[in-house]
């Protein structure tokens, strides 16, 4: 699955890439009307990849979003991801082979956001799995592009992975509505 992942990654960012230079001259010219809107929200229907339960079985499990950023400048911003995985699931400690269950986890992180191009950003952070029974400390590393529509609207598909310290990591793909303000 993981090889899955990366190619998904790849072709993503492949056409990204050639979308990006057909668009870069009106990108050039209205990156800066773009910029006057520092705060990015965003709501994100996503699914989550859980690599093993440790029986063999792999999970995807329906997760929803809700991201707020701030631009700093051109290049860089911040922002507070959150979502929720929107069912219940077992996992195993790596190590000692322990059963959790997870019920209705909610993952928070607080990312640098890095603007490769006006439209695509690298997010890396620390965050928090919050759940009744135990809480995981996390590291995320993503991406994100966001193709306007109109000029304050934009759709925002996004590739999370995220390496819980003492736990289990995930890989979330997903497809966000988001607002300029």
């Amino acid at each position: 699955m993981f090889k899955i992942s990366i190619t998904i990654m790849l072709l993503l960012l492949y056409s990204i890439t050639v979308t990006a230079q057909e668009q870069n001259q009106t990108n050039t010219q209205n990156e800066s009307e773009s910029f006057e809107k520092r705060w990015h929200i965003s709501g994100v229907i996503s699914h989550t990849y859980i690599g093993s339960n440790g029986k063999g079985n792999q999970l995807f499990v329906p997760s929803w979003g809700l991201n707020i950023g701030y631009r700093l400048n051109h290049k860089l911003g911040i922002g507070l991801h959150s979502d929720i995985r929107a069912d219940n699931f077992v996992i195993v400690r790596r190590n000692n082979n322990e059963e959790i269950e997870r019920k209705y986890p909610l993952v928070f992180t607080l990312d640098a956001l890095y603007y490769i191009s006006n439209s695509l950003v690298l997010t890396v952070g620390p965050g928090i799995e919050v759940e009744q029974n135990e809480s995981f400390g996390l590291a995320r590393i993503g991406l994100e592009y966001e193709y306007e529509i109109g000029t304050d609207f934009y759709l925002m598909p996004t590739l999370f992975y995220d390496q819980r310290f003492d736990g289990y990591s995930t890989t979330t793909i997903g497809l966000g509505l988001g607002f300029k303000l």
